[in-house]
């Protein structure tokens, strides 16, 4: 008793407040946690999505002078070797048919973004299977030519890609992966022109 005497009785008010509300003060404390943990799954899930699929393209350079012609690829779809030799001066005067122009400054700029992001140096999944399926030796100057992009198409008849004229060859990658200007490649964000969804089963 005497010990409570120093207590403020202000203090004593609002404990015994509390107490006698206990019975709700537990429910309400286990609510915020589950909603606190709900949020900080559900933005786990989002990365763990994320880091699935390619970093996408974060370079407006990039995006605007390769853009003009064909779908902006993400550096991490090839490796570094293959960006060297694809933006040299050499490929330039010969990019699958095509003359490009650049400035020397461009043309640098450009270079130093996919070098820099390239599939060996990236920490997304799908880049990481790539590189683990082309060899020291080999320099894939087409997406499409890397072994792991060939599995992963094998099974879509030709008359889905090819011979679909809303899709043409594997390179439009955009023409059924819905969400790939977000480097996201899942099948399910994949809806084939003129078919519709695509299980790889």
């Amino acid at each position: 008793k005497g010990v409570l005497q120093k207590i403020p009785r202000p203090f004593l008010q609002t404990l015994r407040g509390v107490m006698r509300n206990f019975n709700l003060v537990i429910p309400t404390i286990l609510f915020c946690i589950l909603v606190i943990n709900s949020i900080y799954a559900d933005d786990d899930k989002r990365k763990s999505r994320r880091n699935e699929g390619v970093q996408p393209v974060l370079n407006e350079l990039y995006r605007e002078e390769c853009g003009q012609c064909h779908f902006a690829y993400s550096p991490g779809l090839l490796p570094e070797k293959s960006w060297q030799k694809l933006l040299s001066l050499a490929s330039l005067k010969d990019h699958f048919g095509e003359e490009l122009e650049f400035t020397e400054s461009d043309r640098n700029r450009i270079s130093t973004y996919l070098i820099n992001n390239s599939a060996e140096k990236s920490n997304y999944k799908r880049s990481r299977k790539i590189m683990k399926q082309i060899s020291r030796s080999e320099v894939p100057l087409r997406i499409t030519s890397t072994r792991y992009i060939k599995n992963k198409h094998r099974k879509i008849p030709q008359k889905l890609i090819a011979d679909n004229d809303k899709v043409g060859s594997l390179s439009n990658c955009n023409s059924c992966h819905k969400e790939a200007d977000k480097g996201i490649f899942d099948d399910d964000t994949v809806s084939i022109p003129g078919y519709g969804r695509w299980d790889d089963d």
